[in-house]
């Protein structure tokens, strides 16, 4: 499958260009970085408004075969001349000191900012403090790396002030986490390898992570998370629970569990479909169909604990969903019993994941009957949860 390039690399073409063709005065319509992957990245320059003082052009993204939101949007860099103020001169010249330069005082250097289209973080927890635009510290170094390469090779000791633009970048944030994560006003500029590998499943996790890192440092030390949407949906109907307080951890409830309790969490509340959360029962952590399913068999031995009769159980076996065997269980007057055990197999999964350092509590519900089964912990989550957002209780 073919790979693409990040938001970042074509932040960084589009100002090395600009760069390029504001300090030699000639028109460039190509160029090469190296990406932090080690892989070259040549891209076509596009939209380019030159004069003598400013420089702009852009770079059209290309996610390859994973595309996302922003494939296809133009990311543009605007470069111009800067004055003596070095602001952000101490990371340039760390950076720069790696290039073994004698005098830091005489070297060119770079601010970066974002213009329109770039989001400007608002809350604690990402990778930019609050705020800065939203261009993440991999494609600021790219940036740096780029228009520093161009300003050696026509020995130039200024400064180049780069803005980074993308004129539908609010529209595309919309589509994105960014208004979650109190990023406003577009999309961020991100990449920490500079490609954009298909099929992965990193960048989920790295959002995953992102969350509970933002929340953390908003000083919460428990967190409420959800597989998906329709758990997310359950803790608000039924609790009356703002979804977007919650996390959503997709099929990763084990990675998840891992990344809160290395940002320091001290308690974990888990909601979700009996669909998901009974292959938890299993000890399985991670509940794409593709990593395993046993569904009904992890349904059918807790049933069978709690004494159902063969047939039955055979019943149970047959079913294609989990509602139709949940259907089953209440015709039987078993179903609050069975649930219950299952219950209990889950918490034990979900605790001896995270090693006795992290407080786990899970509800578990269908569509057809609601609430199917909670920790003993759970009750203690109703107030907590009223009291960050202010409910009587």
């Amino acid at each position: 499958m073919r790979y693409g390039f990040t938001t970042g690399s074509c932040a960084a073409a589009a100002a090395k260009a600009a760069a390029y063709m504001l300090l030699l005065g000639r028109k460039k319509t190509e160029i090469t970085i190296e990406t932090p992957k080690g892989i070259p990245y040549t891209a076509q320059i596009l939209d380019i408004r030159r004069t003598e003082d400013v420089v702009s052009c852009a770079v059209q993204k290309d996610g390859g075969d994973d595309p996302d939101v922003t494939t296809g949007a133009w990311i543009y860099a605007k470069v111009t001349y800067c004055g003596n103020d070095r602001k952000d001169f101490r990371s340039q010249a760390d950076f720069q000191s790696r290039e073994n330069l004698q005098s830091l005082e005489d070297s060119p250097y770079v601010q970066i900012d974002g213009g329109i289209g770039v989001g400007r973080v608002t809350k604690p927890g990402l990778d930019q403090p609050v705020g800065n635009a939203a261009i993440n510290h991999v494609p600021r170094e790219m940036i740096t790396k780029e228009v520093l390469e161009v300003c050696r090779l026509v020995d130039y000791k200024g400064g180049l002030a780069v803005e980074i633009f993308v004129p539908e970048g609010e529209q595309l944030a919309e589509q994105t986490f960014n208004p979650r994560l109190g990023i406003k006003g577009g999309i961020s500029i991100l990449g920490s390898s500079g490609i954009v590998e298909p099929m992965s499943s990193q960048a989920i996790l790295d959002t995953i992570r992102v969350e509970l890192r933002q929340r953390r440092a908003e000083g919460y030390a428990y967190v409420a998370v959800a597989p998906g949407n329709y758990g997310l949906d359950f803790m608000k109907q039924a609790y009356g629970y703002d979804l977007d307080k919650s996390i959503k951890c997709s099929n990763f409830i084990g990675n998840t569990i891992d990344m809160a309790v290395e940002e320091g969490f001290q308690k974990l509340l888990l909601t979700g479909h009996i669909g998901k959360l009974i292959k938890v029962a299993g000890g399985i952590m991670n509940t794409h169909s593709k990593e395993g399913d046993c569904r009904m068999e992890l349904i059918t031995a807790s049933a069978i604990r709690q004494g159902i009769s063969a047939q039955t159980a055979c019943e149970i076996l047959a079913c294609v969903t989990t509602e139709e065997a949940v259907r089953i269980l209440e015709t039987t007057g078993k179903r609050k019993v069975v649930m219950e055990d299952a219950m209990e197999h889950i918490c034990y999964y979900l605790n001896k994941r995270a090693m006795g350092k992290m407080q786990i509590d899970c509800i578990m519900y269908a569509n057809e009957f609601g609430e199917l089964a909670k920790s003993k912990g759970a009750e203690q989550w109703f107030t907590l949860l009223a009291q960050e957002q202010g409910q009587p209780i």
